[in-house]
């Protein structure tokens, strides 16, 4: 179990800390300012910008997905299948 347990957590750290590298390029005004990292995006960013951008949303989907997976749906998958396999057993 500890192995899902620091999968979760590197998808969790690697996806939030690609996130916040691409919000700091491209969604920070200035640092004196309070919305630093949730700041509007460009409204018509170059191609790079838009690849940027996508990359950044996939990148946080990626963290919350990639925690949820390792942390609940597989020990739960697994659980229920050892139920599964154990009530088989006993009829």
């Amino acid at each position: 179990m500890s192995d899902e347990f620091a999968k979760g957590l590197v998808a969790l750290c690697g996806g939030l800390f690609g996130w916040m590298v691409f919000s700091g390029w491209y969604t920070t005004e200035s640092f004196e300012s309070t919305n630093q990292l949730i700041g509007e995006a460009p409204s018509d960013p170059a191609i790079y910008g838009n690849i940027a951008l996508t990359i950044r949303e996939a990148l946080f989907w990626f963290a919350i997905f990639g925690a949820i997976t390792f942390w609940v749906l597989i020990p739960a998958g697994r659980q229920a299948r050892a139920a599964w396999r154990d009530r088989r057993s006993s009829n």
